[in-house]
């Protein structure tokens, strides 16, 4: 009897500790907005957080006197977190070509809409949107310089940002004609303007209309275009209910021109 005893209780203990790990596997709730629960987690917070850029005019930049940033990613961000929270509500971070990645992996960010061009490669590592702005990769030189296209700049050094995609199409475009050049990585896009001013680089590459922000009286910016950059934005894998959301945003977006006055109202083409 005494034995008995014994292995009743052992199998109640153990019955009671399978329903304990059964509780931990269920689902969870989606509460009772019915939304998932990463976007969920957002409205719970009450603020959408964004990787932008600070340091691209008309996209997203940094004013260093009043220390606000406005630009049509900013507009982007604010009409998702219109979405999911009913008001224009966003929290800023500041990214770079090579920190926006990194941000979205560590959760210090939702989303990133910080110029970010869709690739295949990129595609394996985060949940990437539609597009939202397509542009292709152009080169800025002196007005002095003589330079009139890509050929020109064989055996000259053309200034790039860190982890960007220019880099790749400009040196694809030079195998193609022979022209050989190289290239000087920079952090922000206002160091290599500055390399070009200052003659450490003979071209400024990156998308056009990054390139349209930094033209002025002693530069311009070449007819040739190389390599279409579709800019999408990206949230981490596994947060696919927020992939989602931000993808019927901008499909609302296109659909009621919305998205059309966004890049009138910026002076994109």
């Amino acid at each position: 009897m005494k034995k008995f005893g014994i292995i009743l209780t052992s199998l109640l203990l153990v019955a009671g500790l399978v329903t304990g790990c059964g509780s931990t596997l269920t689902t969870p709730d989606k509460g009772a907005s019915g939304l998932p629960a990463d976007v969920q987690a957002i409205k719970d917070r009450g603020v959408l957080k964004v990787g932008v850029k600070v340091d691209v005019p008309n996209f997203g930049y940094k004013d260093p006197k009043t220390g606000e940033i406005t630009g049509f990613e900013i507009d982007l961000a604010k009409a998702i977190s219109k979405e999911i929270l009913g008001t224009e509500k966003i929290e800023t971070t500041a990214v770079t070509a090579k920190t926006r990645g990194p941000l979205v992996d560590s959760g210090d960010v939702d989303l990133v809409i910080a110029t970010f061009t869709v690739t295949e490669e990129r595609k394996k590592s985060y949940n990437f949107s539609d597009a939202y702005f397509t542009d292709g990769v152009k080169l800025m030189v002196k007005k002095d310089s003589g330079i009139q296209g890509l050929k020109d700049l064989n055996g000259k050094k053309i200034g790039v940002a860190q982890s960007a995609t220019s880099k790749k199409a400009i040196q694809e475009a030079a195998d193609k004609i022979e022209a050989k050049v190289t290239f000087m990585e920079f952090s922000t896009y206002p160091e290599i303007k500055a390399a070009l001013d200052s003659g450490r680089v003979d071209c400024f590459s990156v998308d056009g209309s990054i390139l349209s922000g930094y033209l002025d009286d002693s530069t311009v910016i070449l007819a040739d275009s190389f390599s279409p950059q579709d800019y999408g934005i990206a949230s981490k894998k596994g947060n696919d209910g927020l992939a989602k959301l931000v993808n019927n945003t901008i499909a609302k977006l296109k659909t009621s021109e919305e998205l059309d006055k966004m890049t009138q109202k910026w002076g994109l083409k």
